[in-house]
């Protein structure tokens, strides 16, 4: 099975019409996986006997043709909670960590009988940008390997664009769905704050993370989103609102639709080969019958400190429970109550996770809580008041996803400020808790430039529609890495 020519709605009428079956496919994968994954390193943790079992069970079942995502193979990132599979969170200190339940999404996935092949590499406790944080291996760039992949959602967007899968879930707390989706070339997608369950999901920021899907293309992306949103009694931070289906009003119309351009977004240090290719996407929006206008997010540029000082304490807070007691990691040799919790953490942890504990508890403390977290918040609320007033009078924000193509491995990672400025473009939805998609829209030096489009809360079936159209009037998306075939 060539997942370059094949997308989820093809292969779903190959299993109905019983042209192959959820059994070959699986094998097929598994195939697939253990011949690319040598150069681009995504998985972690290989799910081969429980995924052929389950790919059996749905072949007896049989598939209807309302199934749309039966017996389809999909990836897991790392942090997202599989019952009898290892979850590490790509860290040390849960390195050998086997969940006894399910997070909600995987709950859904089976709901929906897809296939789960493995666990996908990660930033440890998704910090990071690079994927350069991963405790045991660093995944490579489809496009390049000796580029990064973007993080902390690196595996997923490596294995989806490497065409070693056709789906996979990522997480993503200030662009770590988006950025790497722009960095491999493929459409990653950011739902609104609360659309999906957190529940099972190794916290990080609570307050910012969310579970999204990374496909190939913007059709797939919406069955995959259908899926897994929903309310869920065991997040008390999950919406209630009815979750459509979004790939019913995938047509290519968006005639009259509005659209706004950000200067603040095309000035932040943005290459100018990125540059180009969003104002060239702007005029096929404009093609296609949109109108697109630059407005103004001012407050914006402060995002990246608000992230940071906020993430962090969050951070600070949900990383107490690892304390080499209950379980995950435990030093060795200690000598007293302290000893364990010292050492265990300071062995466990790895130097981001310890640098961003520390600076939320410093933004905590109690003399340092109004400078800092007070302060933090505030200016939060002025940025999501900032996107209200644009989608006052806009249907969509339209930016680049990062300021550049993928950088080479090592080039950043000592140098934190450098690296946290990455996600300049990608953080302030996350503050505001709005939906955002990457998907491709250009190249520079052969490797890809994601093209964000960010909606109001619940707005995700607009921007799929955008999404979709801009997909449909352009070739990008049809790009393929070396690793598969050409560029």
């Amino acid at each position: 099975m060539d997942y370059f020519k094949n997308d989820l709605t093809s292969i779903h009428n190959g299993l109905v019409k019983h042209d192959f079956s959820a059994a070959e496919l699986t094998a097929e994968t598994f195939k697939q996986i253990k011949a690319r994954d040598q150069k681009i390193e995504s998985f972690l943790t290989l799910n081969e006997e429980a995924a052929v079992a389950a790919a059996a069970q749905v072949d007896q079942a049989g598939i209807t043709d309302a199934e749309k995502l039966a017996g389809i193979p999909v990836g897991i990132k790392d942090n997202i909670i599989t019952k009898g599979l290892k979850t590490t969170a790509a860290s040390k200190i849960l390195e050998n960590f086997e969940p006894i339940y399910n997070a909600t999404v995987m709950n859904k996935l089976n709901a929906a009988r897809m296939i789960n092949v493995g666990k996908l590499n990660l930033d440890e406790f998704a910090m990071g940008g690079s994927n350069e944080n991963s405790a045991f291996k660093i995944t490579k760039n489809a496009w390049d390997q000796t580029k990064v992949p973007g993080g902390s959602s690196g595996g997923p967007a490596a294995a989806v664009a490497s065409g070693q899968l056709l789906a996979a879930l990522g997480t993503d707390t200030g662009g770590s769905i988006r950025q790497p989706a722009a960095f491999n070339g493929i459409v990653g997608v950011k739902p609104t704050y609360g659309r999906v369950s957190r529940y099972g999901v190794i916290a990080f920021g609570s307050s910012l993370d969310q579970v999204g899907p990374m496909t190939r293309s913007v059709k797939d992306n919406a069955l995959l989103l259908s899926a897994i949103a929903g309310h869920d009694k065991h997040d008390f931070t999950s919406s209630e609102r009815e979750v459509p289906d979004f790939t019913a009003k995938l047509d290519g119309d968006i005639k009259g639709m509005r659209i706004g351009l950000p200067t603040e977004y095309l000035e932040q240090g943005v290459d100018p080969e990125v540059k180009e290719a969003i104002l060239n996407a702007a005029k096929t929006f404009e093609k296609l019958g949109a109108t697109v206008e630059e407005v103004s997010l001012p407050h914006s540029k402060y995002g990246v400190p608000v992230y940071y000082i906020i993430a962090s304490s969050e951070a600070s807070s949900n990383l107490q429970r690892y304390d080499g007691i209950r379980y995950g990691f435990r030093a060795e040799d200690v000598k007293n109550l302290e000893d364990v919790y010292v050492r265990s953490r300071s062995e466990g942890f790895g130097d981001e996770v310890k640098r961003r504990i520390m600076l939320g508890t410093f933004s905590l403390s109690a003399g340092t809580y109004d400078a800092y977290f007070k302060k933090a918040a505030q200016v939060r609320t002025l940025i999501c008041r900032d996107f209200a007033d644009v989608f006052a009078n806009y249907d969509l924000i339209l930016s680049p996803t990062t300021t550049s193509t993928a950088f080479d491995i090592g080039a950043e990672i000592n140098d934190p400020v450098k690296m946290y400025m990455n996600d300049i473009l990608t953080i302030p939805v996350n503050l505001a808790g709005l939906p955002g998609m990457s998907l491709p829209a250009g190249f520079s030096n052969g490797m890809p430039i994601g093209m964000q489009l960010i909606a109001p809360q619940f707005g995700e079936e607009t921007m799929y529609r955008a999404g979709y159209a801009f997909e449909q009037a352009t070739d990008f998306h049809q790009a393929v890495p070396t690793i598969g075939g050409e560029n």
